[in-house]
């Protein structure tokens, strides 16, 4: 009996002894991939700066010394900006959004680069004078190992300073999904438990078709549809919820259809492969039955209650569209959003605050007079471009973005965006040509 607790007790301690070691190899691998990534930024803000200052020199040609000097700050200005942010969204993984303090910290940096790189050159150049008697090697040997030394201590400052963060050292909270979504413990579909509180009188009398598009969301798309069902129960609307499954290759499918039917309001559909954003609201425009088609995404990263407050604005509107508030994405998608939504405005004349959020009110006859055209990313643009075409009116509303608490974005796939360009431009010049319907109000 003593030998087999002395055995036990070694198994332990092994194991124990393995998991600290397994950790310190994921840590020194994380850090030698960062310190990785920073070499690769630092090349690549060299060139930056080196490129800023030879198209200086080619467009503003001169010959003088302190112009040159103007022209090195203003390409060193550019490489230290292109430094920060690709240091801290790409070799960091910080993505909240600047803020003073780091910017700040950042420019106090470079001004101590710049004093321990002479510092530096200093003290080595008179390490080094003894034993190297060439001039040129011996100056060049000295600037390479600055230059080296530097770099580690810009790193360290970077890495416990400018960019420090606790939140990335914190243990990720676990996402509690639905039980309908309990793949890993159960295989059998939990009904969504729906509580009904306390009924509240809508502001509309109109029944709403509520669409939600789906790709791969199976651990969030539960808990979406369930506080579909949950809200809209307590506003005495006549409702239905129609949700597309855009060709997930997870368990999305076979949760909706678990849900179907065990909720007479919830309708699926199913596409046999990934058609795109654009088909599957197409899909969900073609199926409802209601008197307004709301739409919104399947991710959670919106929230249903916020269209509570459209209803009332149909008084005097004919749709209401939802922009996104402290948009929830990363700078990259942000920009990209931007960029699509001034080229929108320049190509058809729409100018909306935030052309593809996913969370907008429409009349649903205008989707049975009107044929959409377009099957991906162009599909917003599409609707807003033929509504305003046909006379309709439309009011702008903020309202609330998500974090989103799993799954993986795909809007901004080169293919996705390749694909919207395409049609940006093909259905620009189609839509042009064609004479312009007369515009009418659909009673």
């Amino acid at each position: 009996m003593i030998d087999l607790k002395e055995r036990q007790t070694q198994a332990v301690s092994s194991k124990s002894i393995n998991d600290t070691d397994v950790h310190r190899f994921h840590g020194w691998s994380r850090t030698c991939w960062q310190w990785f990534r920073y070499c690769l930024v630092g090349v690549a803000n060299t060139l930056i700066d080196v490129l800023i200052l030879n198209v200086l020199l080619w467009r503003f040609p001169t010959g003088h010394v302190q112009t040159l000097v103007a022209y090195n700050a203003l390409a060193y200005c550019g490489g230290a900006a292109s430094s920060f942010f690709l240091n801290k969204y790409w070799t960091f993984g910080r993505k909240q959004r600047p803020t003073s303090k780091e910017a700040g910290r950042f420019v106090i940096s470079i001004v101590l680069e710049l004093l321990s790189s002479n510092g530096l050159v200093w003290l080595i150049g008179n390490a080094l004078h003894p034993f190297i008697a060439n001039t040129l090697v011996w100056g060049n040997a000295s600037k390479l190992l600055a230059v080296a030394g530097n770099a580690v201590l810009s790193y360290l400052v970077m890495r416990f300073w400018i960019f420090a963060s606790r939140s990335h050292q914190r243990p990720k909270q676990r996402i509690t999904s639905h039980p309908a979504v309990s793949r890993l413990r159960r295989d059998a579909f939990t009904p969504l438990k729906i509580t009904v509180p306390v009924v509240k009188e809508n502001s509309t009398r109109a029944s709403v078709s509520v669409i939600l598009p789906a790709y791969n969301e199976e651990a969030v798309i539960a808990s979406t549809v369930a506080d579909v069902l949950e809200t809209l129960a307590t506003w005495t609307l006549d409702f239905e919820v129609i949700v597309v499954n855009d060709g997930s290759h997870d368990r999305t499918g076979t949760i909706l259809d678990s849900i179907a039917a065990a909720y007479p309001r919830v309708r699926v559909l199913h596409h046999g492969v990934n058609q795109g954003y654009g088909a599957a609201l197409a899909s969900g425009f073609e199926a409802s039955t209601k008197d307004l088609a709301f739409f919104m995404d399947a991710d959670g990263q919106f929230d249903i209650r916020d269209l509570e407050r459209f209803f009332p604005l149909l008084q005097e509107y004919d749709a209401v569209l939802g922009y996104r508030i402290k948009r929830q994405d990363t700078w990259m998608r942000r920009l990209n959003a931007w960029g699509w939504k001034v080229l929108v405005g320049m190509v058809f004349g729409v100018h909306v605050r935030d052309v593809d959020c996913a969370f907008k009110l429409y009349p649903a006859a205008f989707f049975r007079t009107q044929r959409l055209e377009t099957r991906g990313a162009m599909i917003n643009v599409e609707i807003l471009y033929k509504f305003t075409r046909a006379g309709y009116s439309y009011f702008e509303v903020g309202v609330r973005h998500l974090p989103r608490r799993a799954g993986r974005a795909t809007g901004a796939k080169p293919s996705v965006i390749v694909r919207a360009l395409r049609d940006l431009f093909t259905y620009a010049w189609k839509w042009h040509r064609e004479e312009g319907p007369v515009r009418h109000k659909l009673s």
